[in-house]
């Protein structure tokens, strides 16, 4: 290995939004290339609700997988007030299902069927500690009467505390985390507890969205906070901590529906996600923990064994170009420009730039 060429276990993406139909077509392979692993999110227009939901969701995605890639998703259950702890226990003992994700109902997209009540979930909760199955969580309240930029901080208090010392045992992964609160309660937990960084969220912040005029592609939920907060998610994510992994929370939505009088939240980041994250690890001087990001800790919190095939990033001298946007019958959905030069370019085993 070189000062210009890193090579290291392939990466997971522990948070990830495939769509279905032509869409999920379209989109997958960009995973497929750069990930061995992903968790799928379940907030589809007919929400994962159940394991049978599950698996017909899984063959759709798998059907989709190019052949020359070798990808497993890994499925997620949508939490309601009505989720069976059964059914829950079930598929995730059988390796059908690998977490349940908690949506505060209305909280973000397809998340209207989410949770109102938190003590209703109390049951499924239970099981999950007991089995070890992780807990995903939007960690965002969406009372009214809450900032926006302060729903993250005001969750943790009100709803994550309570839950965590109903539930000591609970695995919690605390998803898309984009507040320096949310960086320091995760550290002040012990191991049972991590959180998800997204690509945007280390490169962004609120200026992308707002200066200069509405940027809607910028828009995503939980929405980019202040300079202070992706400071302090750039050192958890670059610190090598355990507790923080890589999750891309990539999002597609069409131009058009993102540039509306209402726009969709998300972004389109895995095309150049990990060129994006090996960029922000180098100004940080901190390749050497690149690594554990992308590939290892997610693995060990998810208590599943390292992916056996390998990454190469080759350092460019000049700046990459943006990937190109991706087009389909009902329009084109844009890909993420981070707003900042990326030399590290993405090889496949065979020393092949990867599209």
């Amino acid at each position: 290995m070189s000062s210009s060429t890193l090579t290291f276990t392939m990466p997971d993406d522990w948070h990830l939004h495939l769509r279905s139909g032509e869409m999920l077509k379209q989109v997958l392979p960009f995973t497929s290339q750069h990930f061995g692993r992903a968790i799928v999110m379940p907030n589809l227009p007919s929400p994962v609700v159940t394991v049978a939901d599950a698996e017909v969701y899984r063959q759709e995605i798998t059907a989709c997988i190019p052949e020359t890639d070798n990808f497993t998703p890994l499925m997620v259950l949508y939490l309601t007030e009505k989720t069976d702890p059964k059914d829950v226990k079930a598929g995730f003992l059988a390796g059908k299902v690998a977490a349940v994700k908690l949506y505060p109902a209305g909280a973000t997209t397809h998340s209207d069927a989410g949770v109102k009540d938190l003590e209703k979930i109390y049951p499924v909760l239970t099981v999950m500690e007991t089995i070890g199955m992780p807990f995903l969580v939007h960690g965002e309240v969406v009372d009214a009467e809450i900032d926006i930029f302060d729903r993250e901080a005001v969750f943790i208090e009100t709803k994550l505390m309570p839950i965590r010392e109903r539930f000591p045992k609970l695995k919690i992964v605390f998803e898309h985390l984009t507040t320096k609160e949310g960086v320091d309660y995760v550290l002040s937990c012990d191991q049972d507890t991590a959180a998800t960084i997204t690509p945007h969220h280390l490169v962004i912040n609120r200026n992308a969205l707002l200066v200069g005029g509405l940027k809607p592609h910028y828009y995503c939920l939980p929405v980019a906070k202040r300079e202070q907060h992706r400071l302090a998610l750039v050192k958890a994510a670059t610190s090598g901590d355990s507790q923080f992994f890589l999750g891309t929370d990539s999002a597609p939505h069409l131009a058009e529906a993102k540039e509306s009088a209402c726009g969709c939240a998300g972004i389109f980041n895995v095309a150049n996600a990990i060129s994006v994250v090996a960029q922000v690890f180098e100004q940080e001087k901190a390749l050497d923990q690149l690594e554990k990001f992308l590939s290892l800790n997610g693995a060990d919190f998810y208590q599943l064994p390292y992916n056996r095939q390998k990454m190469t990033l080759v350092r460019q001298h000049k700046p990459l170009s943006l990937p190109e946007n991706i087009k389909i019958a009902e329009g084109e959905v844009l890909a993420f420009d981070p707003l900042l030069d990326l030399h590290w370019d993405v090889q496949n085993p065979l020393g092949m730039k990867i599209k």
